[in-house]
């Protein structure tokens, strides 16, 4: 059985990055750990946790519930890592969705300093009049969104378009999928090379701000 996080990253970091999964894949995923170890080669801090529906997906399998219905689960966690200083919330797909959601409530009392996320789904695929940005329009917590340019999910052409908060910072990753993979014959970059990417601007990002 893992534990309840899995850890990287020095100790004494200034920030702690806590990242939940996507809908599909579990926090052990070999793109969640590739994610964690980029994160914490440029200093931070990285927890990785799993939601209650993809731990039992172990044992048999479950379909995830509404997104909405994990905020509890993610407070939870928050609570439960202790972090002990500035804390970023966030990860991949569904799980930076959820915790953009719980993200203002937490910055008003001080517990986190900003969410990061890593292919945020502004829309099911195929499906670009079923947007998920409600929320983000009055957003106040500092956000990064690390993007690929033609993530089905939200491509370049499309979120411009979006009423989003001016709180919210978009990394462009150029030909980047959901999971930030270019194709390297079409675009010259590697899949490392976006993830080294994503971690230095993430490393600026939160240079920047406020604690």
């Amino acid at each position: 059985m893992l534990d309840r996080f899995l850890l990287q990253g020095p100790q004494e970091a200034r920030f702690t990055i806590l990242l939940a999964h996507g809908a599909g894949a579990p926090m052990d995923s070999a793109s969640m750990a590739a994610t964690a170890e980029a994160l914490a080669g440029v200093g931070f801090r990285v927890a990785r946790f799993e939601f209650a529906y993809m731990a039992a997906r172990r044992t048999g399998a479950r379909k995830p519930p509404r997104a909405e219905a994990l905020n509890p689960e993610y407070e939870a966690a928050v609570a439960a890592l202790d972090a002990g200083g500035p804390l970023i919330i966030g990860g991949k797909s569904m799980g930076g969705r959820v915790a953009s959601m719980i993200a203002d409530d937490l910055h008003r009392q001080g517990k986190i300093a900003g969410l990061l996320c890593l292919g945020y789904p502004f829309h099911p695929p195929g499906q670009p009049d079923k947007l998920r940005t409600g929320h983000l329009k009055g957003l106040a917590t500092p956000t990064l969104i690390c993007q690929g340019t033609r993530d089905e999910f939200g491509t370049r052409e499309e979120v411009p378009g979006y009423d989003l908060s001016d709180r919210i910072e978009i990394l462009w990753l150029e030909d980047g999928d959901h999971d930030l993979k270019p194709r390297k014959k079409i675009s010259g970059f590697s899949s490392a090379d976006h993830l080294t990417a994503m971690a230095k601007a993430a490393k600026a990002w939160t240079d920047r701000l406020a604690v």
